[in-house]
């Protein structure tokens, strides 16, 4: 079958790639279609650690082709979206509704897939970018038939992180105010996760001009653009004097973290989602804090998947969640080079892989 491996030097499509049959608690998913998020070039890069030879993807969605023993919530033939969070559902984390601190679902890559006899592993639990992949039966989250294969790809990754940090973990109260630095794909899901919220203001700031219509179709009141003018925050400041209450850093700039810190009004909070390098770090001034202000880590919008995924299938249903206005383009997997080079230029807002 086709796939996309990383084999420590090059990501390539091949075409004789071959995975086991499911196991106990397991789910084997036929592939439709795959988001390529910036996490994916990460480790092409080598911003994001990890062993190769794997086979890359983590934003997918599916058909059902087959369970494993005691796998009853899904079946053969229905359509899925897929999560990255293979937690175990039974530790004090998963307990108390924080399954993304689930230590079992962090650092423990499986080998499902295999290429002439070699094992390679699986990224992020999931490797959608194969036209089957094999999930724990918690990954696997029945949406209807009616939502695009296209569109419920992205829910697995950007919309989950993007909208359930605004949700879930800044919990944005009605009428309260929004910055969000970095208008990508996640960014473009904190903002639409904040109009949904009730924001009052929200202020989008990008140095890409380009992205003001999207950023406001998604439901920003005001665009900054970083590249125009001479002093960023300063412009923020003139759509919201005293700051911010919540500020959303979505490149991974140490630089833009400290401006998120400093755009942030009293009690505001400063939600960082962009992943800067492992090593690198950001400094704010310890004497601002103690206006009750607080500065929040975030992964994968705190989400809980089995309920997050199905509410945003819903919400797309009713109009609320734009999901087809995310997908910028779609190529078919023997394109991929091309997807990578479009998001490395920012010509799209998600590109999809299709199979």
């Amino acid at each position: 079958m086709r796939g996309v491996v990383f084999d420590g030097k090059q990501a390539q499509v091949v075409g004789d790639l071959e995975i086991r049959d499911p196991g106990p608690g397991e789910v084997l998913v036929a592939i439709s279609a795959a988001g390529l998020c910036h996490s994916d070039l990460s480790v092409i890069d080598g911003a994001i650690p990890f062993p190769p030879p794997v086979v890359l993807g983590h934003e997918g969605a599916g058909v059902v082709e087959a369970v494993g023993a005691g796998v009853t919530h899904v079946a053969p033939g229905d359509h899925v979206s897929l999560s990255t969070l293979a937690n175990c559902g039974a530790c004090a984390d998963c307990d108390r509704g924080r399954p993304t601190m689930c230590r079992k679902a962090i650092g423990m890559p499986d080998r499902p897939f295999s290429r002439a006899g070699q094992p390679l592993f699986q990224f992020a639990s999931n490797s959608a970018f194969a036209e089957r992949t094999l999930v724990k039966a918690v990954q696997a989250v029945k949406i209807p038939d009616e939502v695009p294969m296209t569109s419920a790809a992205l829910i697995g990754c950007g919309v989950l992180t993007g909208v359930g940090a605004v949700l879930n973990r800044a919990k944005v109260g009605l009428g309260e105010t929004v910055v969000v630095i970095g208008t990508g794909g996640i960014g473009l899901n904190v903002i639409q996760g904040a109009r949904i919220a009730g924001a009052s203001v929200i202020v989008a700031v990008d140095a890409n001009p380009a992205k003001e219509a999207v950023a406001r179709q998604f439901g920003a009141t005001h665009f900054v653009d970083a590249s125009a003018v001479a002093d960023t925050s300063a412009a923020v400041r003139e759509v919201l004097p005293t700051g911010a209450d919540h500020a959303f850093e979505c490149v991974g700039n140490v630089k833009l973290i400290r401006q998120a810190v400093d755009l942030l009004d009293r009690h505001g909070q400063a939600v960082l989602l962009g992943v800067p390098g492992f090593k690198e770090e950001a400094s704010f001034l310890v004497s601002s804090m103690y206006l009750d202000k607080t500065i929040m880590g975030c992964r994968y919008g705190s989400s809980r998947p089995q309920r997050d995924i199905a509410l945003y299938a819903e919400l797309y249903r009713q109009g609320k969640l734009l999901l087809d206005e995310l997908v910028t383009e779609v190529y078919p997997v023997e394109d991929f080079a091309k997807a990578v080079d479009d998001a490395h230029h920012g010509r799209v807002a998600r590109g999809v892989l299709t199979f």
